[in-house]
């Protein structure tokens, strides 16, 4: 990846299952991966793909480091789109404790709708 990036990949581009690199490696928890993109000031908050966006894909995973990275470089905790919906019902659905805390600590409204599951509960209730 790294070489990848040294080459001038396009970072953005919105394409694929996963929607651009920083959501497949967030959903991969390649840690690495995420800081040499996040570094590149790749989009944190692109939307596209099966998670919408990067923070939902790291919440869905249980990547708890990846979902700390990116809210420090600015990722929208609120961010709506995906299967999920969000990333607090992702994490939810996940029964990813430590994420739902870390996304409630940093403004998640547990009360947002949308996604398979229709709200954060439904998620973790599932």
């Amino acid at each position: 990846s790294e070489l990848l990036l040294n080459k001038s990949a396009y970072v953005n581009v919105p394409e694929g299952r996963y929607g651009n690199a920083l959501q497949a490696a967030s959903v991969g928890g390649h840690e690495r991966i995420v800081m040499l993109l996040l570094d590149r000031n790749v989009d944190v908050n692109a939307q596209g793909g099966y998670y919408g966006n990067a923070l939902q894909a790291a919440s869905a995973g249980g990547h708890e480091q990846i979902v700390k990275l990116l809210i420090d470089k600015g990722a929208n905790v609120n961010a709506k789109g995906g299967y999920y919906g969000n990333a607090l019902q992702a994490a939810s659905a996940g029964g990813h404790e430590l994420i739902v805390e870390l996304l409630v600590y940093n403004g998640a409204d547990i009360n947002a709708q949308g996604g398979e599951y229709g709200n954060a509960l439904h998620a973790a209730s599932a």
